[in-house]
């Protein structure tokens, strides 16, 4: 479970990325779908960190970087780096679930990083909390 795309040579199409999610893959279109609309990021897919991470879902909003949507088997991860401001307002509103991202992120400056792996929808809803703050910046 959990493993990612990571054939650097063939690029998956978003069909195939969302078929790749499993029984997530409409969360994972609903996710790419709301930043679109709600935030008018534009989307590219890349392979943009390595072996290890594979393919992903950029989203960028005026040439800057949102998050990255990495499909994976049966579920889907988003990494995305907020300062610790911007993790606060989001905290006490959030799941432990998320929390426990937040407690446990990879320090950058002030804030951090988290690849946040979501399964269900209450993840989802979690995620949209950060991504708005992210956005509303």
């Amino acid at each position: 479970m959990n493993e990612r795309m990571l054939c650097k040579q063939t690029m998956p199409s978003v069909t195939e990325m969302t078929a790749y999610c499993g029984d997530c893959g409409a969360l994972f279109t609903r996710l790419n779908a709301w930043l679109s609309e709600t935030f008018d990021t534009e989307q590219e897919i890349k392979f943009p960190y390595g072996n290890h991470y594979g393919w992903c879902i950029a989203h960028k909003k005026k040439k800057k970087l949102v998050c990255n949507i990495f499909p994976e088997d049966r579920s889907f991860t988003v990494m995305i780096r907020l300062s610790d401001a911007q993790y606060d307002r989001v905290f006490d509103h959030a799941q432990a679930y998320m929390q426990n991202y937040i407690d446990n992120k990879y320090p950058c400056g002030d804030g951090g990083w988290i690849h946040y792996r979501i399964t269900c929808e209450e993840q989802l809803e979690d995620i949209k909390k950060l991504l708005d703050v992210k956005c509303a910046s």
